[in-house]
């Protein structure tokens, strides 16, 4: 029970970050630039959090879970950025779709990876 409910309380912040974030930075000519950087950011701070809580810092497990699965699923979005490239299909923006989906998974693996190396180097 105490980890759903670290879960909750973690995904409760993350949502609001997320729309806050969605707020500050609108789509660019229909590129959706705010989902692209919330997921980024998403990618870059799980791949070091992980690896810095794993591998250097004592952190309780239901700390792990608020932060990690919690307030990081729920800032990116997965879901928003399939409806997203979806609607830019369906908008017959087909190279906008295209480059969405390649820099939303070359750079959150990219950026998962770079959090990662930052992680080991500290």
């Amino acid at each position: 029970m105490k980890d759903v409910l670290a879960i909750a309380i973690g995904g409760f912040v993350g949502a609001i970050l997320r729309y806050v974030v969605g707020l500050w930075v609108p789509p660019v000519q229909l590129f959706p630039l705010g989902t692209l950087l919330i997921n980024w950011i998403g990618c870059l701070f799980l791949g070091w959090f992980l690896t810095m809580t794993l591998n250097k810092w004592k952190v309780p497990p239901h700390l792990r879970l608020a932060i990690g699965t919690g307030v990081t699923g729920a800032f990116t979005t997965f879901s928003t950025f399939s409806v997203e490239t979806l609607l830019l299909l369906k908008a017959n923006h087909a190279l906008l779709a295209l480059s969405y989906v390649a820099a939303s998974v070359a750079g959150g693996v990219l950026l998962a990876w770079i959090g990662f190396r930052l992680a080991k180097l500290a």
